[in-house]
């Protein structure tokens, strides 16, 4: 009998870090402040023929209209209930986006803010997105309903009612991140209500859940949740799936709060990934590529099971959140297109790839004082369709990159050598590297300053094959360079360092 409750157990905690995609479908995408409207159409028309798992979502419960800046990008993380209307749209088109997604086999992940409510300076009133009335003052949120008491001023210990100290871990979980009302987990109460809006989230078919703020909250608040969870709707996932979880865990090292810390929920984000990446790929402290032979736990990360990985995301491309300067974004998108390419093509960790919006930078002694800029809207405030341009690419300001050719066939080129293990690794000792994906695909990069002419061990069967990164294979033509692979696996890359993809990419469903 305790044999079976163990394996039991086990069972349970493995399945939060299953991220429940079709098989044969390795990558998610963040389309960041989209309508659900633009996700489903995109699900139908792009994710899906090119192989995408999943879209994760901005949050999708109601939260406060802040006007002063003029509809901030943040404000979707300041909740006021938990119901489902926001500038993405009201809950029959998240109900419509859901059912058309899941039906062409791309999943959905909810960003959950559950750590807090809006902030401490919020005022009270019905400048919400549903028009639900709220008193920040006096922690009065009836459309939940929460009150007074399920909040944590009473625990927090600074004078403030703020974090003070990232150093001090009852801090860190128990005071207010950034003066956002922090919500009192110990509580049972908060915890079924909290489980309540992710069980609802469950009902209409979501695949699982990023869960915001977590190194904010303790993980036993976390797992006593979570244990109030449903299984996943059996309308498209098999009897018995949990949901997917990921925490938001900002760990770069010298603190003591740790993502190994939160292992028992689910997997964590792993920052240290694009914070490190983005430092080889612009050579800075005099990193080189050629280091990244042991890229993953070999560099300090966190077990290739237990990572979510990325080059960036929505709070570290505005220089919030952790990895500063060096974090590469689609403001530099040949630099980018290297870093999101060598994710794509490496074994470590689950990957998002991340779809963005413009914005007007104006930087003011190194900060960017319109890092706050939300979505392209209209003059009343309503979020502008994500519009599609003839060669693909979006309108709107919307960058889309995930629609990026080199982008996008990696996520495909992630698939097909899935499974495969990481192999025929080479460098110069410098900034040109390559490796393979056993007998199913091969990498070759040159961030030199220099040309490069080599010849490699592929370990790929003889043949031509159409590089991904300069074009695709269409029929039985390539639209970009060609590849010739001997009977022997070698074969010849010229690669100039001032290509504009000084990258190529091959693999046996590219093969001529």
């Amino acid at each position: 009998m305790q044999v079976l409750f163990l394996l039991t157990a086990v069972g349970f905690c493995w399945a939060q870090y299953n991220p429940n995609t079709l098989s044969g479908r390795t990558s998610i995408v963040h389309l960041f402040e989209w309508r659900w409207a633009d996700i489903a159409l995109e699900c139908e028309r792009y994710l899906a023929p090119n192989g995408f798992g999943g879209v994760q979502v901005s949050p999708p419960n109601e939260n406060i209209v802040i006007t002063n800046p003029n509809r901030p990008w943040w404000e979707r993380y300041q909740p006021i209930s938990y119901k489902l209307c926001t500038r993405s749209g009201n809950e029959n088109e998240f109900r419509d986006m859901v059912t058309r997604c899941n039906n062409v086999g791309v999943h959905i992940y909810v960003d959950a803010v559950v750590n807090h409510m809006c902030g401490a300076a919020g005022g009270s009133g019905t400048h919400s997105t549903c028009g639900s009335y709220f008193n920040a003052g006096n922690r009065d949120f009836p459309a939940v309903p929460y009150s007074g008491w399920d909040f944590n001023d009473g625990k927090c210990r600074t004078g403030s009612g703020d974090i003070e100290n990232y150093g001090d871990m009852y801090q860190v979980r128990d005071c207010r991140l950034v003066s956002l009302l922090d919500l009192a987990l110990e509580k049972d109460y908060v915890r079924s209500k909290v489980a309540e809006y992710m069980n609802y989230l469950i009902d209409i078919g979501v695949a699982g859940f990023r869960i915001d703020a977590a190194k904010h909250m303790w993980p036993g608040d976390i797992r006593a949740f979570l244990d109030k969870l449903k299984n996943l709707n059996t309308k498209w996932f098999s009897a018995g799936t949990k949901p997917f979880i990921y925490q938001e865990v900002i760990d770069l090292g010298g603190e003591p709060i740790k993502g190994s810390d939160y292992f028992g929920n689910g997997r964590v984000t792993e920052f240290k990934y694009g914070a490190k990446l983005g430092t080889v790929i612009r050579k800075w402290n005099g990193e080189k590529m050629a280091y990244l032979k042991n890229w993953g736990e070999g560099w300090g990360f966190v077990p290739s099971d237990r990572a979510l990985v990325f080059v960036d995301n929505h709070d570290n491309q505005r220089g919030h959140g952790a990895g500063g300067a060096s974090i590469l974004t689609f403001w530099d998108p040949r630099l980018y297109k290297m870093a999101v390419g060598f994710m794509l093509a490496h074994p470590y960790g689950f990957t998002r790839v991340m779809s963005s919006f413009r914005w007007p930078r104006s930087f003011v002694n190194g900060r960017d004082v319109n890092d706050w800029i939300g979505p392209p809207s209209n003059s009343d405030g309503s979020v502008k369709p994500v519009t599609i341009n003839a060669d693909t690419t979006c309108g709107n300001d919307w960058v889309c990159e995930h629609r990026w050719r080199q982008i996008k066939n990696m996520v495909i080129f992630r698939n097909v050598v899935d499974g495969q293990p990481f192999s025929n690794w080479w460098d110069n000792g410098s900034n040109q590297v390559a490796f393979g994906r056993g007998n199913k695909g091969f990498i070759v990069f040159n961030n030199d300053d220099w040309n490069m002419d080599v010849s490699l061990q592929t370990g790929l069967p003889a043949g031509t094959y159409c590089d991904v990164i300069s074009g695709q294979k269409e029929g039985n033509k390539c639209t970009g360079k060609q590849v010739y692979v001997s009977v022997d696996g070698m074969a010849n890359f010229q690669i100039s360092n001032n290509a504009e993809d000084p990258f190529v990419a091959i693999h046996v469903n590219a093969k001529l």
